[in-house]
């Protein structure tokens, strides 16, 4: 992949922040845009605005076919067998929670389980949460080894016959660490329960394969892998998805409206009330062409390098501490860390000075974030458009914020 040229087709990267060219480092909170998804978005809009699956009309056909055709493209993209098990969302965190509210709320109850990990986002923690109250059901977490990995053997111990449900990110936004789904969706399985994915950091970095990884739910966004704001998918198991009842009731979700009851649409209809996300479907197909164009795996292998790159530099300078396993291999393109006694809100306030974007904060993760004994961590994220210069740029950021605060205090 010749990196000069990927990074021509985002016209966001080419511009000056605070005098300098913006080295942005955050695509794990939300990705950059190519010229192909703008143009998609927008060729919709000039050109065959309409609603889907009610007019006859010709914009409305060509909206309906780009619209379906999207999900097509996703179906391929992750490998389900059908477009009934692909539907559409507002995003990663609408999708894990129809699954708890739809799903969980039928099918646990007092005494059952539901097991998650330290290393949750906020968006597939605090959904289980709630529906372990509502249930009386409990609510079990996963260990993390001293690198915040998962061990299978600890997965062994926690998953039970009373398991119902295991939910556990394919990728730390935290960590970067790469969990073995597939292994542990099949002790998932062998004790009864059902694999939930949080596939928000993965589906942008790694070729997901949901057949092979055996999972019974997959969700994702479209925004961190290129896509527009506003849309993202939830896979699930056609069998699952038949008994599960909607949660939003009102047009396009229905089949037949009577008095006192109504009946739902087949699949994956009667999950997406209302006008659904046109165009950022449409943009979403756009971004998995341009993905698909450069390829997944080799998107991965770019990734890894910047990550080893970045362990090596970021390691050398002292006073630094980075979170996650320092082997590249077991991680996605971010490194989290933290840099002596320097607050990460005002790291990545000097970085941003220098026209860094890097995230500082709890990340939605404070359960991880007690787990690390920190209160804040910074974290600086790589993707298919970044290259060693700018993390050189990062550690040499780094050198100047630790320099500042030293002459300050």
């Amino acid at each position: 992949m010749n990196i000069q040229d990927i990074r021509g087709q985002f016209p966001i990267l080419h511009q000056e922040v605070n005098g300098h060219p913006l080295v942005y480092l955050d695509s794990a909170a939300t990705s950059q845009k190519p010229v192909k998804v703008i143009e998609a978005i927008e060729k919709y809009y000039r050109e065959y605005n309409s609603n889907v699956h009610r007019g006859v009309h010709t914009l409305g056909t060509r909206a309906t076919d780009g619209f379906e055709g999207a999900r097509e493209k996703v179906r391929k993209f992750i490998n389900a067998k059908s477009t009934e098990e692909v539907i559409f969302t507002r995003g990663t965190t609408a999708s894990l929670n129809l699954v708890a509210s739809s799903y969980a709320r039928a099918n646990i109850k007092e005494g059952d389980e539901i097991v998650i990990s330290y290393m949750e986002h906020h968006s597939n923690l605090i959904p289980w949460q709630q529906a372990c109250k509502a249930k009386g059901a409990t609510l079990k977490y996963l260990p993390l080894q001293e690198d915040g990995t998962i061990s299978l053997d600890d997965v062994r111990q926690t998953v039970t016959s009373n398991t119902k449900i295991v939910a556990v990110a394919q990728a730390s936004n935290v960590l970067g660490v790469i969990n073995p789904i597939k292994e542990i969706a099949k002790i998932a399985h062998e004790n009864g329960a059902v694999m939930v994915v949080d596939g928000a950091q993965s589906a942008p970095h790694l070729k997901i394969d949901v057949q092979d990884l055996d999972c019974d739910f997959f969700a994702f966004s479209g925004h961190k892998m290129c896509g527009p704001t506003g849309i993202g998918v939830l896979y699930g198991k056609r069998e699952l998805l038949e008994n599960m009842e909607p949660i939003e009731f009102g047009g396009e979700m229905i089949d037949f409206v009577e008095l006192y009851d109504s009946t739902w649409k087949e699949l994956p209809w009667k999950f997406e009330g209302g006008t659904p996300i046109i165009a950022g479907a449409i943009g979403l197909a756009a971004a998995i062409d341009f993905l698909e164009e450069i390829g997944l795996e080799n998107i991965q292998e770019h990734e890894h390098k910047l990550a080893a790159y970045a362990l090596d530099k970021m390691s050398e300078i002292e006073g630094i501490t980075i979170f996650g396993p320092m082997d590249p291999s077991k991680r996605t393109g971010l490194v989290t860390f933290n840099l002596s006694d320097v607050h990460p809100h005002d790291v990545a306030t000097v970085l941003d000075a220098e026209g860094i974007a890097v995230r500082a904060g709890h990340h939605c993760a404070q359960v991880l974030m007690k787990w690390l004994k920190q209160s804040a961590t910074a974290r600086a994220s790589f993707y298919l458009y970044n290259t060693e210069e700018d993390i050189d740029k990062l550690v040499k950021g780094l050198v100047k914020t630790k320099e500042y605060f030293s002459d300050v205090f």
